[in-house]
Formats: structure tokens, sequence, C-alpha cells
């Protein structure tokens, strides 16, 4: 099972997201991340990946639960999630091309739209993620690449990444 980091850089009311030019989510809204590389940690993976992906350089993340994708059958791959809160004095221009598309800060309530269709499956997930301290492991469970159920079970807090 392939294993990924996604990564939610928050500044106030806004986070960093990635209109990605490749699959998956390739032209959706998403945030930073990648394939965790072989003998590395998910968070040693985020930290790289949110390096590679925007230059920015951070120290202290947050790991706040993981999203595994299914069948009902077998599982696909799964994702680490993470947040990193920078302080809102940071100054980051954007909107920036970069190799994998485009960064843009978005405020927390046009990525929360009802009517948005231009995100990622984010909004199932990173609400929760922001506003509690619990950590969940979610099942995303599609057929016929359409998401048709969500499960999501509290992790221990004594895990660790």
């Amino acid at each position: 099972m392939a294993e990924f980091t996604i990564c939610f850089l928050k500044k106030g009311e806004q986070i960093l997201l990635l209109n990605r030019n490749y699959p998956a989510w390739m032209g959706a809204w998403n945030g930073v991340g990648g394939k965790i590389e072989q003998d590395e940690t998910p968070l040693a993976g985020a930290i790289r990946e949110i390096k590679e992906e925007t230059g920015i350089t951070v120290e202290e993340i947050t790991y706040k639960g993981k999203i595994t994708w299914t069948d009902g059958v077998v599982n696909y791959g799964c994702m680490y999630a993470f947040i990193a809160e920078l302080p809102e004095s940071f100054t980051y221009i954007t909107p920036i091309k970069v190799a994998e598309g485009i960064l843009d800060w978005k405020d927390l309530t046009w990525i929360f739209h009802p009517e948005n269709v231009g995100i990622a499956d984010l909004k199932h997930y990173l609400p929760t993620m922001l506003n509690e301290a619990t950590n969940y492991d979610y099942i995303f469970t599609y057929q016929d690449k359409q998401l048709v159920h969500i499960s999501s079970t509290p992790i221990e807090q004594t895990s660790t990444v």
C-alpha cells in the first residue's frame, strides 16, 4: 500500500493550497504533500514535501490523522495529515507557479463554501482537523471513482508518526 503525506500550512484564517498539475487530484486545490520515501517516517516526509513544494522550511508540524482509500476490499493507499501553524506575520506572496502546480492562500470560508467544487476531498476531514484535538483514522470508500462512504475512528493520542 502506497503511503503519502498531506500538509496544510495555516496562517490566520488562510491555508496555503496547491492546484495540482498532475494526478491524483489534477486541477483541484489540495494541501501540499507527496509520497513517503523508503526508510522515511511520515513526519520527515511531510517536512521534506513542504520544503520541496513550497520552499518553506518548517520545524514544527502537528500530526492530525490518517486517511485511507479503499474499495471496501482492497486498501489502495493512505496519507498522513499534518497542520503547520505559521505566524500571521509570515510573508509568502502568492499565487506562485511551482513544478507541481500553483500555490495560493485560500480563506477558510472559500475552502469550506458548500458550492465549492474546486477542492479535493479535504472538506470531509479538514474542519475536524482544524477544530478538534482528537485525531482520527478516516476510511474513504470509493466505487467507480466516486466517494460512497466515509468512516472515522479516534486514534489513541499516544500514537506517533
